[in-house]
């Protein structure tokens, strides 16, 4: 999805996550099933295939920075109860301390996000680059956490400013990936974030998640992971 898409969810986007004008369908509990299915399948995959990267991802965030090689954080899962996402750490330690005092640089609508945040780490640029940072997530995934594909999983202040029908968004797990990250670098407002993921649970089957998984690959290997 290019510039142009992203336009033309804001022009058609009322108020913070206006759904799409189709009468709103609960996913059937059939359907949850199928998609946990997959999930449980996918990572468990993911994680025995991508166990060397994985060392080796943690090794060289060991020898670069001082500080855990992972980052656990807050979010906002199914139906607003919150877990702790657990990624790989790409900033310096102690980097959500100073959040405050780079709010200024912030370059999002709704959400906190810096093209060159100078807390990321040499590691941390190539890990983010490719949207290698996000593995660690499998293991979300295996623990009923979060989804293979889904709404973007929002920290828990972000999460608080969606209010009303426009939660329907957290009907389904966060998702490692979703339409969102397709986008690419795109610094996408929270308004149309919220309405890109009400759209895909509106819209889901097993084949809208595999198309997502595929068209996620050519997005990272493109460099335009984020």
């Amino acid at each position: 999805m290019n510039t142009k898409a992203v336009t033309e969810h804001r022009a058609s986007a009322t108020s913070v996550g206006t759904p799409p004008i189709a009468a709103h369908v609960h996913p059937a509990h059939s359907s949850l099933t199928v998609k946990r299915g997959f999930d449980v399948v996918g990572s468990t995959l993911g994680v025995i295939v991508l166990a060397p990267v994985l060392m080796l991802i943690a090794l060289a965030i060991r020898i670069d920075s001082p500080g855990p090689v992972l980052f656990r954080q807050r979010r906002a899962g199914r139906d607003g109860r919150a877990f702790k996402m657990i990624k790989f750490r790409s900033m310096i330690d102690g980097a959500e301390n100073q959040r405050a005092a780079l709010a200024h640089l912030n370059e999002a609508d709704g959400i906190f996000k810096i093209r060159r945040d100078p807390r990321v780490t040499r590691v941390g640029r190539i890990l983010r680059r490719y949207s290698l940072d996000e593995l660690p997530q499998l293991v979300n995934v295996l623990l009923g956490d979060m989804s293979l594909v889904g709404p973007r999983p929002l920290p828990l202040d972000e999460d608080r400013r969606i209010e009303g029908r426009h939660r329907r968004r957290l009907e389904l797990r966060p998702g490692i990936t979703g339409p969102w990250q397709l986008l690419g670098p795109t610094l996408v407002p929270l308004s149309e974030m919220v309405d890109l993921d009400n759209r895909y649970i509106a819209e889901w089957s097993l084949w809208t998640d595999i198309r997502i998984l595929l068209a996620t690959i050519p997005h990272i290997v493109g460099r335009r992971g984020i």
